[in-house]
């Protein structure tokens, strides 16, 4: 084994909110490793587009929902053997917590605090995160052109919430090396190049914490 294979992590997680490029970045990556995809499954929630009607009437359903099928993910993968392959996923379990506190009231969120504990105790740490931004504007023209239905009731209101929390939750977020990438000027679906450099990057970053910009480079 080369020592750049050992030095490449094994378990790489994508995050940032809704819109951001989170998946196709993922895909992208791990056809360049020959990695496994770890993806979220939104459409198997039966309570989502509610919550996208609705809100806090159908949050909490949601958030459990989530909560239990990223733990059979994650258990699903345990008995596969998790580091038998490479792994590129676009959620973390922490994100379940982060979401639950934009959208469950004090009674609600008490609950899904013990159920989460119970449940999130075994997740697998990542060696990488790799934290995507964008401008709440940004993402909401990005959900538009995309046109999944049970997306079109997601407000601008709530996307800045969710951001503003990310930003917050990454703020001080130590558990893992951290790369935090601006996408506001990015086009990872459409442009080469630019895929090429975000790639490049998450490829060099290796410990630490840093900040990436790639406007500069790409014009």
């Amino acid at each position: 084994m080369s020592e750049e294979s050992r030095q490449q992590p094994r378990f790489i997680v994508i995050e940032g909110p809704i819109g951001v490029g989170k998946t196709t970045l993922v895909k992208q990556l791990a056809t360049r490793h020959g990695s496994q995809v770890l993806l979220e499954k939104p459409q198997e929630n039966p309570f989502l587009k509610r919550f996208y009607h609705e809100g806090q009437n159908a949050a909490l359903p949601t958030q459990l929902f989530f909560l239990f099928q990223r733990a059979a993910q994650f258990s699903e993968l345990r008995q596969q053997d998790l580091f038998a392959r490479n792994i590129v996923s676009d959620f973390m379990l922490e994100k379940d917590w982060l979401f639950a506190h934009v959208t469950l009231g004090p009674e609600e969120l008490n609950l899904y605090k013990q159920v989460y504990e119970r449940v999130g105790m075994d997740a697998p740490r990542p060696d990488l995160v790799v934290y995507l931004q964008a401008p709440v504007t940004t993402l909401i023209q990005r959900i538009q052109r995309r046109g999944k239905p049970e997306e079109r009731h997601i407000t601008t209101d709530y996307l800045s919430e969710l951001s503003d929390a990310y930003t917050r939750f990454f703020t001080s977020y130590d558990k893992t090396p951290l790369l935090i990438i601006n996408t506001a000027q990015v086009n990872l679906a459409d442009n080469e190049q630019h895929l090429h450099h975000i790639l490049e990057r998450i490829d060099a970053h290796r410990h630490g914490r840093s900040f990436y910009n790639p406007v500069a480079e790409l014009i």
